[in-house]
Formats: structure tokens, sequence, C-alpha cells
């Protein structure tokens, strides 16, 4: 799938965020632990993750209704069971939380090996300690990874790392495992803590002690619930930063502050004066003080301070500064791939990228070009270079893209940006003007 795009067109209007992506698949996993309906509403239902869960969650009997208008979905998991499938080609990362759900009613789970951007090591083995320390048993089979043991058994799970992905595994198993399970270096983000409260609503009972212990009581089967999903801070941030790239004017509905604090304060350190209500942030050309943005340093990682799913997003700020600015991420230091790509949207000497550290010569000259995307922010990253530069700029393997923004292509277009996108990634050289 490639994205062409005529750029060089400033946005005007207002842009509604929607619920997180790394939140909503995760719900739509805690939604399984129960027979009664549990509606989510917010809910970013055009994700491409989001489609192939949902297949895979209706393959195995479940029933999702979904309204794209309202943004709202109901999960009826009351028929939901293991099952050997045909195919288990599903290209999403999170697969191992469609476990507990299988093991709650079948006594054994079959899911796909998980997918997602490379950007490091990213192995499942901690998502397999989960299981084991819980009492159940693990078989690597050609297609699938089967997980085998009746019941979940309360435990304690002590993470030599801090792991969004296997905290979220263990809080779902926990939830419905026979006796109590500590959780120990969990990492606790925001979208951890709305799995928590969906999980509380739907009857759990949740200990949180400090920011890295978590104690679960198991109760079995839980009960229905209604929630709404949190905003997505990895795409407010997005438009905030195209809003400073292109100098217009764009209303952000739906900033989630709190899980923002750290961004938004290097934001405004580098001349950016946003202006907020208690939802929203307003930004427009008279933003930059003085008519420039400043040159900044800023260090990714781990929440509470700049997450390394923002790192592209700081790494395109600097090309509106003037002067040089230095982008480190030390959560995955390997996630500088996408700079080559994008290197090809600005003059040369622009970009400079070595492990872990991105040196940005702003302010960014853009030129229409091609280029192909390494990962799903990295992508979105193309895409904005893309909307700056004048001409007619092609990006490759979009889907990247679309896998993180609920509906971009609409979002962009009540903005006044048109972008279109074809499913081929044949070469599109001759398609640059």
């Amino acid at each position: 799938m490639r994205a062409i795009i005529n750029g060089g067109v400033t946005p005007k209007g207002i842009v509604k965020v929607s619920g997180a992506k790394n939140s909503a698949t995760r719900l739509l996993s805690a939604a399984l632990l129960t027979d009664s309906t549990v509606e989510l509403s917010s809910f970013p239902t055009q994700l491409v993750d989001v489609g192939h869960k949902i297949r895979f969650i209706r393959a195995l009997g479940g029933r999702i209704d979904v309204d794209d208008a309202s943004g709202a979905i109901v999960v009826d998991s009351s028929n939901f069971k293991s099952t050997v499938l045909e195919d288990y080609d599903y290209p999403i990362r999170t697969t191992y939380l469609l476990v507990a759900g299988q093991i709650l009613r079948s006594g054994v789970a079959r899911i796909p090996y998980p997918g997602g951007c490379k950007i490091g090591s990213r192995g499942y083995d901690l998502h397999i300690m989960v299981w084991r320390q819980l009492g159940c048993e693990v078989e690597e089979l050609p297609d699938y990874i089967e997980v085998r043991g009746g019941r979940f058994k309360g435990g304690e799970i002590r993470f030599p790392i801090s792991t969004v992905g296997g905290t979220e595994n263990a809080l779902i198993c926990a939830a419905i495992a026979e006796g109590s399970t500590e959780i120990i270096n969990a990492y606790i983000t925001p979208e951890i803590e709305d799995l928590i409260d969906l999980l509380k609503r739907m009857g759990a009972q949740i200990e949180v002690f400090g920011n890295s212990h978590i104690r679960v009581h198991g109760r079995g089967a839980l009960s229905g619930a209604r929630k709404n999903v949190m905003y997505d801070r990895i795409e407010a941030l997005t438009w905030i930063v195209y809003a400073i790239m292109t100098r217009g004017e764009l209303l952000i509905e739906g900033v989630p502050f709190e899980a923002m604090r750290s961004p938004l304060l290097y934001i405004e350190s580098a001349g950016v004066d946003l202006l907020a209500n208690s939802n929203s942030i307003y930004v427009h050309p008279g933003c930059i003080k003085e008519g420039r943005v400043q040159p900044f340093e800023v260090p990714c990682g781990a929440h509470p301070g700049v997450i390394s799913d923002m790192q592209p997003f700081f790494t395109m700020l600097g090309l509106s500064a003037t002067g040089v600015s230095r982008v480190f991420d030390y959560r995955y230091p390997e996630r500088v791939g996408y700079v080559h790509e994008l290197a090809r949207f600005c003059q040369p000497g622009a970009l400079e990228a070595e492990h872990g550290k991105i040196t940005v010569h702003g302010p960014g000259v853009y030129r229409a070009a091609e280029a192909t995307s390494t990962d799903l922010r990295g992508s979105m990253a193309l895409i904005l270079a893309a909307l700056c530069a004048d001409g007619r700029s092609v990006v490759n393997d979009a889907h990247m893209a679309l896998r993180g923004y609920n509906d971009l292509k609409g979002k962009l277009a009540k903005v006044g940006v048109e972008i279109e996108v074809q499913e081929s990634d044949e070469p599109a050289l001759a398609a640059i003007a």
C-alpha cells in the first residue's frame, strides 16, 4: 500500500484525536474475559491492527458489533473458544493477549506468532514466562503457539526488564487466575492504567503500589462493563507537530494532558507557546515565539518521560527549528532506520543518524520524493514530510502508518489536505512531479 501526496498545503480546521491504539487493542482482549457484553466508545475502529484482531476473535466464535460513525464497539464473547484454524496469518504484535480468553473457556489457547514493527529486539519470551509462572505449558508449533493448563493459577511474575506487553499480558491472565498474583517490575504507562480501569469495571481486584508493583486477586470470569478508551497521546503529538511544521491552524480536540506532560514541556521549551483548555490545544503561527522554533535536545525512552514512539516527531520538530537539535532514544536505539528514508525529503546534511542518536540541522527544506516506510511511527514521519513538500510525493508501505492512525485520510481531508492511498507498492517514481 502506498500514499500519493500532493504536498505544500497549509492545514486549517479541527482534528479530533481518536482512542489510543496502544490501549484499544488491549481493552478488546480484556473484553474476552466475560460472557456479558462489553461496550467500548472512542474506539479507533478503522485501525489495521484492530481489523486483524477483530477478524481473529470472530474466527473463534466471538461477536463484535462495530459502529465506525460513532466510534463504538460491542463485544459479546459468550461463544468465544479455542479452535484450530486453517490460517494463522494475523500480522499484529499483541496476539499474546488473546490467550487468556481462550484458557478461560477451553483450557487451551492457540495464537498466531506475534508480528509488528521491527525496531530492535522484541521477542515473546517474557510472555511465555508469564504463562508458565501461572501454571501453563507452552509449545511453539509450526503455525501457532499453544498454551495449555486448564486454568491459570496465581503466582509471582518478576520481570527481568520493564515491559509494557508483558505487564498487559500478566494483568489480563492474572485477573482470571485462581488465587493472587504479584507482578514485580511492572511497567505502568497511561495505557496500562486504562487497562486496569476496564478490568476493575469488570470486577477484577487490582492493587497498584508505586509505579512498578501490581497485585491481582484472581476472580475467574468477570462481568460486563462500559468504558471510553483514553485519547491517543502519540496521535495528539503528531497533529501538534504537523501544525508547527506547516505554520497551520489546527484545533486539536481530545488531548490527554496528564499522559503528555513531558513532551508538551519540551515543545514549549523549544519556543512554542501552546494555547490550551481542559481537553484541546490550538496551534497557529502566532504560537511560535519570535517566528522560529528554537533548537533543543530531547531524550526518549520510557514514561513518564518522552516515550520512544514519540521520537520521530521530535525529529520532525527539529527540522522546524533554526539550529542543531539532537534526539536520543535510550529504549530502542535501533529505531533510526526511517531517518535514511526521511532524508530523501530534505536538503543534504539535514539529518545524521547513529545508534540511539539523531542530529538534525534545521530548518529543513522539504522537496518531493519517494520513500519507503520502515516502521509505524517512522512511516507517519515520512507522510508529514511529504505533506510539507511542494509537489507530488510517494510513501510506500503506508499501511504501517494506518496501523496507528485511525481514519487518517478522512481527518486530513477535514483540514483541507488530500492524500490518495493505493493498494499497490510497485515503483512509483513516474508519479512524482
